[in-house]
């Protein structure tokens, strides 16, 4: 006899651990509603321990969201491509200029 792998989202597993350790669930309560065992509760809490580590990650003394860190990559490639298009510019006027002078133009 073969029972169903049930898959639960990130959210359930946070909404579980959220019961179990921040409102003080009884684990056998929760283990009949959600028809897992312990052992199951116990590694959600432990990969939840093991990644807390990434949530509270300082950047220069603050903290720094994932869109943050876009904007100032966005900026500084922003930057770059203005000033690849103004060393564009000078050698086109450059280009212009010596072709005028040898009369192509």
């Amino acid at each position: 006899m073969s029972t169903k792998r049930r898959h639960f989202s990130g959210d359930e597993k946070a909404a579980i651990l959220n019961r179990y350790l921040v409102e003080k669930g009884a684990l056998s309560d929760l283990c009949d509603e959600y028809g897992i065992q312990p052992n199951q509760v116990y590694q959600w809490q432990a990969t939840l321990f093991e990644n807390a580590a990434t949530v509270f990650q300082r950047t220069s003394g603050r903290v720094k969201s994932e869109a943050a860190a876009n904007h100032e990559k966005l900026a500084r490639l922003e930057a770059k491509i203005q000033e690849k298009n103004e060393v564009i510019a000078e050698l086109m006027e450059e280009n212009v200029r010596a072709k005028k002078a040898n009369g192509d133009l």
